[in-house]
C-alpha cells in the first residue's frame, strides 16, 4: 500500500490517478481548492482519503498541507505536482498579472511541494516525486509562451533535483503528456486580450486543435500506477503516442542547428579580433 500526495485532484489527471490509487487500496492525500469536489471519493474511500483544501501559491499552506498528509498516514511515498493550468496568448499580449500567476501556479506551486516533501523523503530514503510537465515542456508552440515557460522551468528544476537525490533514494520523473481531454484548455484556462496582427498564428492553432482528438485522460491510470511500482523509474515519460514525432523532429532540428553553426560556437574561446 502506498501513500500518495496528488495536487489538483478536482478533475483531469490528478483526479483519474486519485481514484485508480484508491481503487487498489492506496491512500490519497488529495490537494483541491474546493474539497467538496471529492465527496463522492470521501464517501466511497472513507479514511483512505484525505482531502486537503490547497491553493499550491500559498507556500505556507504547502507545507502545512504536507505535514498534515504525514501525521495522519505516516510516510509520503508517491508526490504529484498535478495542479496547473494553460494560458493562452501571444507574449506580447500578456500582462504583467497574467504572466506571474501562470508561473506561481504552475512552477512555484510545484516547487513549494517539493520542498516541502523533501525532508520527508530524504528521511525514510524512498520516495517517488511526479513532476506533470507537457510535450509543452520540451517544445514551445506559439499562444503558450508563458505556459512553455512554466514548464521549461520545472522540467530544469526537476532534472537537476533528480541529481541531487541520486545518492539519497527519491526518485523523480517528469510527465509529458499529449493532449488529453483534461480541462486545460476548458474551463480552467486563461485568455490573453488579442491583438489584431496575430490573427493568423492563432486562426492556424484553432485549426491544428481541431483536427486533434482528445484522448480520454482515464486511459493514463494503469500507466502511472506501474510507473510508481517501478523499481528504477525514467526520468521522463511521455504519456501516450503523440509526443514522439514532435520530440524527434525538435531535437533532430537542434542538433542540426548546433552542428551548422559549431564553426562560429568555437570561435569563442579566444580573444583574437573579430573579422572584418
Amino acid at each position: 500500500m502506498k501513500t500518495w500526495f496528488i495536487t489538483g485532484t478536482s478533475r483531469g489527471f490528478g483526479r483519474v490517478w486519485a481514484e485508480a490509487a484508491l481503487d487498489r487500496g492506496d491512500r490519497v492525500a488529495a490537494a483541491v481548492r474546493d474539497p467538496s469536489t471529492l465527496d463522492d471519493l470521501s464517501t466511497t474511500h472513507g479514511e483512505q482519503l484525505l482531502p486537503l483544501a490547497l491553493d499550491v501559491t500559498d507556500r505556507a499552506a504547502v507545507i502545512a498541507a504536507v505535514a498534515r498528509a504525514v501525521d495522519t498516514f505516516g510516510r509520503l511515498d508517491v508526490v504529484v505536482n498535478n495542479a496547473g493550468y494553460g494560458l493562452f496568448g501571444m507574449v506580447e499580449e500578456t500582462t504583467e498579472q497574467q504572466a506571474r500567476n501562470q508561473l506561481e501556479t504552475n512552477f512555484f506551486g510545484a516547487l513549494w511541494v517539493t520542498q516541502a516533501a523533501l525532508p520527508v523523503l530524504r528521511a525514510q530514503g524512498s520516495g517517488h516525486i511526479l513532476q506533470v510537465s507537457s510535450i509543452g515542456g520540451i517544445g514551445a508552440f506559439p499562444t503558450l509562451g508563458l505556459y512553455n515557460a512554466s514548464k521549461w522551468a520545472l522540467e530544469g528544476l526537476s532534472e537537476a533535483l533528480a541529481a541531487e537525490l541520486a545518492p539519497l533514494g527519491p526518485k523523480v520523473t517528469i510527465v509529458e503528456p499529449g493532449p488529453y481531454g483534461t480541462d486545460w484548455s476548458g474551463a480552467s484556462a486563461v485568455y490573453t486580450q488579442p491583438i489584431a496582427a496575430y490573427e493568423p498564428v492563432r486562426e492556424a492553432r484553432r485549426a491544428a486543435a481541431a483536427a486533434r482528438t482528445p484522448v480520454d485522460p482515464a486511459v493514463t491510470a494503469g500507466v502511472v500506477l506501474q510507473l510508481v511500482d517501478a523499481e528504477e523509474p525514467p526520468l521522463r515519460l511521455f504519456l501516450g503516442p503523440y509526443p514522439y514525432p514532435i520530440a524527434e523532429k525538435l531535437y533532430h532540428e537542434r542538433l542540426d542547428t548546433w552542428q551548422k553553426w559549431r564553426w562560429l560556437a568555437e570561435q569563442a574561446t579566444t580573444r583574437e579580433p573579430f573579422p572584418g
